[in-house]
């Protein structure tokens, strides 16, 4: 039985005409899968290599290069947020808000809630600093927010949690 869905299959198939070879769909493939699954496991991996006419180990590096990726062992949560870390952010309160946002979910960075609800990770600059401090909750930035206003982002997902 195949892991990937027709349509993430169907999806991946659409990028090979806009890339100049096989190998270089290798990344968009890969997000094609999380976004579907929430993260890239072994047999996708083989999908995915199958599909492009790769190497399993090809597809691997791309995945374990970038950080963004997750395998099977370690998938998201169902809501991905990222607290800024730049140096206005940190002197805004950013890094306190991490620890907050730690102690209260009781995780720490790259790490998901027991509950799968939320995975919290770091970013080292998401070009908010005027916002500062910022959080990006999936793809929605959200600015100058307080640990109370990641919560209820957290808990519920179309709040307007910053300020």
């Amino acid at each position: 039985m195949s892991e990937l869905s027709e349509n993430a299959k169907k999806t991946i198939a659409e990028h090979l005409p806009r890339y100049p070879s096989k190998q270089a769909v290798t990344l968009p493939a890969l997000h094609v899968v999380q976004q579907e699954k929430g993260c890239v496991s072994r047999k996708s991996i083989h999908e995915i290599a199958d599909i492009l006419e790769l190497s399993p180990a090809q597809i691997n590096d791309t995945l374990s290069f970038y950080g963004f990726f997750r395998s099977e062992e370690n998938p998201l949560g169902q809501k991905r947020i990222w607290v800024c870390r730049s140096l206005p952010c940190m002197l805004r309160g950013g890094e306190e808000l991490l620890a907050e946002l730690c102690k209260r979910w009781g995780i720490s960075p790259g790490e998901t809630t027991p509950d799968g609800k939320v995975t919290l990770e770091l970013a080292e600059c998401l070009g908010a600093c005027d916002g500062a401090p910022c959080i990006l909750v999936d793809d929605e930035l959200q600015l100058r927010v307080t640990a109370d206003d990641v919560e209820k982002i957290a808990d519920h997902p179309k709040s307007s949690g910053g300020k």
